[in-house]
């Protein structure tokens, strides 16, 4: 019998195989760990905000020039290495970002000017841009389609996890220290992570890349670009992300300038946004896959579950500036942002449902670049509010009030848009499947 008949290796070749590999678990868990030191380097400008305008004498818009500097390359690098990640194995794309990431930090531990703090962040974007999408590729590997919303739920989960754990360690060495020390903190433990990459990281054993692109049905890039779907991912997370990368930039400051706490206690409560989020992001990932195995399609499972939230998030967020007393407004800013973390989770699955695996790791690439430019504008655009309002607090207000506007506005895009369910069979209706050519990838038994 060929190889092509064979269940085991048809079950490898197209990802369908129903059970979990071994090491499925382990892998997912260092994949965790990868998306928590992803997020500590993200966080770090942020909580040294204060420190870092006041030690480089910033104005708030080039503090948000800093914050934005992040991702100048972030979207270009993703796409690139979501390519590259179609043919080369995701295990070494992996070790070479997080390589990246903890060089680029090293620098800031001495004296450093604000153009070198800039290259530096402009460097660990490009190198942290490519993350999320890479990371997920590398786990579908290990999970077929019906289990995958779980795995994808706990790896978003490590960007939560990364800013719970990091933000008092590092307020700590900032206050206690100096908030350049805290850069080279994060820079070891890029190391550390990397080192237990090459003993433990393995290739997913599901999806044999050779093999895929010389047997599966390829849908045109274009289609599955412009599909209904994408589009819809791609609207509802960038209102996610613009509320993200303000949480990033600018709630400590926030905290610190605009509601009058000091540093120290800035750092505790700048945790309770992902504390809440991390468990948005578990519950959606549990209700999701219970929905799917009640019977649920995945356009309600995964696309109604993911929108909603950020609907409700951003009404929440636009009532907050005027609810009365620091606390309240608190409460209101860690929930309405925090139910943006649903979205995050189901969109990558929904994209895996349609694309052919081979194409998947461009796809979530070119996902992740689109949706994260509002990483690029959010933080320039709260700056620059701020610092033209005759008052710093209603400049805030006016910029959180404009994150609002746009989480409704993503939402309901998403909510118009997403349809998974449907999508495959539109998009591969009247093509022929790619004749097999295996010569030199499987041999015959």
């Amino acid at each position: 019998m060929s190889a092509q008949g064979t269940p085991t290796a048809a079950g490898k070749a197209t990802g369908t195989a129903a059970g979990t590999p071994k090491g499925a678990w382990t892998v997912t868990f260092l994949l965790f760990l990868f998306m928590l030191v992803n997020f500590a380097d993200k966080i770090v400008v942020g909580l040294a905000g204060v420190p870092i305008m006041t030690d480089l004498k910033l104005e708030p818009e080039q503090f948000g020039l800093l914050g934005s500097s992040f991702f100048f390359l972030f979207s270009i690098s993703a796409i690139v290495v979501g390519f590259i990640v179609n043919k080369v194995a995701t295990r070494w794309v992996l070790l070479t970002l997080a390589v990246i990431w903890a060089l680029a930090q090293f620098p800031m531990v001495g004296t450093v000017s604000f153009t070198t703090l800039l290259i530096c962040r402009i460097v660990l974007g490009a190198g942290e841009g490519p993350a999320a999408s890479v990371a997920m590729h590398a786990v579908y590997k290990w999970f077929p389609d019906e289990k995958r919303t779980l795995p994808t739920a706990i790896l978003s989960q490590g960007s939560a996890f990364g800013v719970i754990l990091a933000v008092p360690l590092l307020n700590w060495i900032i206050v206690n220290h100096s908030w350049h020390y805290a850069f080279g903190a994060l820079g070891v433990v890029g190391l550390i992570w990397v080192c237990a990459w090459l003993t433990f990281g393995q290739e997913g054993p599901l999806e044999n890349t050779r093999v895929l692109a010389a047997t599966e049905t390829k849908i045109p890039y274009i289609q599955l670009l412009t599909s209904r779907t994408f589009l819809g991912c791609v609207a509802a997370t960038f209102g996610a992300y613009w509320a993200l990368s303000l949480g990033l930039t600018w709630f400590t400051s926030f905290i610190v300038k605009g509601l009058g706490f000091s540093q120290s206690d800035a750092g505790w409560i700048s945790i309770l946004p992902w504390v809440f989020g991390a468990t948005i992001v578990i519950l959606t990932g549990w209700i999701s896959q219970v929905m799917m195995a009640r019977g649920y399609t995945t356009r309600i499972s995964r696309g109604v579950l993911g929108s909603v939230p950020l609907i409700i998030g951003g009404l929440i967020l636009a009532a907050m500036p005027y609810v009365p007393g620091v606390g309240l407004k608190i409460v209101m800013l860690v929930v309405g942002p925090g139910l943006c973390g649903a979205i995050y989770v189901v969109c990558p699955p929904m994209l895996g449902e349609f694309t052919p695996a081979s194409q998947r790791g461009a796809i979530l690439a070119i996902y992740g670049a689109l949706y994260t430019l509002s990483g690029i504008i959010a933080p320039n655009v709260m700056g620059t509010v701020i610092q033209r309002s005759g008052n710093m607090v209603d400049g805030y207000m006016t910029g959180f009030t404009i994150n609002a506007v746009i989480m409704v506005g993503s939402g309901l895009l998403g909510l118009l848009l997403l349809w998974p369910n449907t999508e495959k069979a539109r998009l591969t209706r009247g093509a022929a499947p790619q004749a097999p050519e295996l010569k030199g990838v499987v041999s015959p038994t």
